[in-house]
């Protein structure tokens, strides 16, 4: 991983856990078992109805973001000016320019929010350098560290034990992120979590 690239996504953690380990997705060679991956490597389903927060964080090698809580009721997906506006301009962009100053490079995956004209527009203004969607691989899993690998392993540790509702979750979540050194992320995002 270069070291000035800040990768960026976005994730839904549920009070519930994975329900069920048959309907993980896997993302490996086609012949592969998935008895034979990693559970840091499995995306798990999760149960319909169950409360949730949707969190954010930038990951580069230089030093992570805090997480960052998406406003209750926020669908991201259909939201661009919530994401450009709140997220990326109050936020995300702030936190990044405190750890990495003016130097650095800011990489999205290609979620329809990130490829808004508008997102557009304002990473190329405010970011000293922005890869654009026209640059990105149209689906690679080595695209974004954090979707891949990261998630896995906060979805491990979060869900060890019980949890009740919300406020738990989000706690939980802190705890795992804070406790989640940096030389994890960075091996994490170097090797995409295999040995």
């Amino acid at each position: 991983m270069v070291d000035f690239i800040w990768f960026t996504a976005e994730i839904v953690f549920t009070v519930e856990p994975p329900f069920t380990s048959q309907n993980d997705r896997v993302y490996a060679q086609v012949e592969t078992k998935k008895r034979f991956i990693q559970p840091s490597r499995l995306l798990s389903k999760r149960s319909t109805f169950s409360k949730s927060v949707m969190v954010s964080v930038a990951v580069p090698k230089m030093g992570v973001t805090e997480l960052m809580f998406v406003d209750p009721g926020v669908k991201l997906k259909v939201s661009t000016a919530y994401y450009r506006d709140v997220l990326l301009s109050q936020q995300m962009i702030p936190a990044t320019k405190q750890v990495a100053g003016d130097t650095f490079v800011f990489q999205q995956d290609s979620a329809p929010v990130d490829r808004a004209r508008d997102t557009i527009q304002l990473l190329q203004r405010e970011t000293p350098d922005f890869i654009g969607p026209d640059l990105w691989p149209p689906n690679s899993p080595d695209l974004s560290p954090v979707d891949y690998t990261i998630w896995g392993v906060m979805q491990q540790r979060v869900y060890e034990s019980r949890i009740n509702n919300v406020d738990e979750l989000k706690q939980r979540l802190h705890d795992v992120w804070h406790g989640m050194q940096q030389h994890i992320v960075d091996w994490l995002s170097a090797s995409g979590g295999s040995d």
